[in-house]
C-alpha cells in the first residue's frame, strides 16, 4: 500500500476519534479477512505517521464478538505498523483501581468462546509465545507520561479477564474471577493482544475504570449510562496522554516480536495451503524490516 504508518491506535468506547493529526485523511483498506470496524484516519503527530481506528466502529455498531479483529489488525500489518496502542473502558475487581482511573494492563485471562483470533490454520501452522502480552516499552512510555498529568491516576500492572459479552458479568462470575487475581475485566483486549502477537506488533492497553462491575457491596449493577459518564469525564485526560505518548511511542523503533513468525510456524514448505500463505502474506516480515 502507498499509505504508511508507523504506529496504531484502537479507541474503544468513548473514543472514536483522534484529535490533533496533521495532514489528517480516512483511509479505506480491504484485507484479506474483510473490511475493518471502519476507515481508518492517519497522520502525524511530531513527525510520527499515526493510524487510527474506532474498535467499535463511528457510531458503535460492532458488539464486542462482532468486531472485525482479524480485518483490523491485519489492515495495520498492510499499513505498516509496528506498534499497537489500545484504548478500552473496562470494570475494576479491586478496590484499589477506581472509576475514572488508568491502568496499564500486563496480563491477559482469555474467557471468550465465539469468536476466531488466530491468522492460521486451515494449512498453516504457527504457535507464537504469549507469557509476556504487553510490549514494556510502549507500557513504560506511556507510563511516564501520565506521570506528569496532573488530577490523573495510573497504575502499572494488573490483569484483565476478557469476556465475550455484550452481557456484563453475573454476581457469580464477578467473584469468580476475583478470586483468580483478576484485577480488570473487558470484552475486547485479549483478541487484540493475540493477534498483534501474531502479526508481530508491539500492543498495549491503556485501561481507562468505568466502573467496580458488580461486586462491589456499595455500588450497584454495571449500566451504560454509568459508563458514558465516566469516560466522558476522562476524554481530555485520554486526549492529553495520546498527544504526549504517541510520539514517543513512535521513537521506540522496531517490535521486539517484529520476527516472531521466523520460528513460529510448524507446517512444511510442501504442505503449506495456498491460500493460507496468500492471506498471511502481509504478517511475514523480509529480513530487512
Amino acid at each position: 500500500m502507498k499509505e504508511r504508518a508507523a504506529l496504531g491506535v484502537i479507541g474503544g468506547s468513548g473514543v472514536y476519534d483522534l484529535d490533533g493529526l496533521e495532514n489528517r485523511r480516512d483511509v479505506a483498506v480491504q484485507t484479506p479477512w474483510g473490511a475493518p470496524s471502519d476507515s481508518f484516519v492517519l497522520g502525524s503527530l511530531d513527525g510520527v505517521d499515526i493510524a487510527f481506528l474506532p474498535r467499535h466502529g463511528r457510531g458503535h455498531q460492532h458488539t464486542p464478538s462482532e468486531v472485525p479483529y482479524l480485518a483490523n489488525v491485519y489492515a495495520l500489518r498492510m499499513l505498516g505498523v509496528d506498534r499497537l496502542l489500545s484504548v478500552s473502558a473496562v470494570g475494576s475487581l479491586t478496590e484499589k483501581f477506581a472509576p475514572g482511573d488508568f491502568v496499564l494492563v500486563d496480563q491477559f485471562i482469555d474467557r471468550t468462546y465465539r469468536r476466531r483470533q488466530t491468522f492460521f490454520g486451515d494449512g498453516l501452522v504457527a504457535h507464537v509465545p504469549m507469557a509476556e502480552p504487553v510490549d514494556a516499552e510502549m507500557s513504560a512510555v506511556v507510563a511516564a507520561q501520565a506521570a506528569e498529568l496532573a488530577g490523573l491516576t495510573v497504575y502499572q500492572g494488573g490483569a484483565y479477564v476478557c469476556i465475550e459479552g455484550p452481557q456484563f458479568s453475573t454476581l457469580a462470575e464477578s467473584e469468580l474471577y476475583r478470586s483468580w487475581g483478576a484485577k480488570l475485566v473487558g470484552m475486547t483486549n485479549v483478541t487484540e493482544a493475540k493477534l498483534a502477537r501474531e502479526a508481530g506488533l508491539g500492543f498495549c492497553t491503556i485501561a481507562m475504570v468505568t466502573d467496580y462491575d458488580c461486586w462491589h457491596p456499595d455500588h450497584g449493577d454495571v449500566d451504560i449510562e454509568q459508563i458514558l459518564r465516566i469516560v466522558h469525564q476522562n476524554a481530555d485526560h485520554v486526549r492529553e496522554l495520546l498527544r504526549r505518548s504517541l510520539p514517543k511511542l513512535g521513537m521506540l523503533g522496531p517490535s521486539p516480536w517484529a520476527h516472531v513468525l521466523d520460528s513460529a510456524v510448524l507446517t512444511a514448505p510442501e504442505a503449506r495451503s495456498a491460500h493460507a500463505v496468500e492471506r498471511t502474506a502481509a504478517l511475514f516480515r523480509p529480513n530487512s524490516e
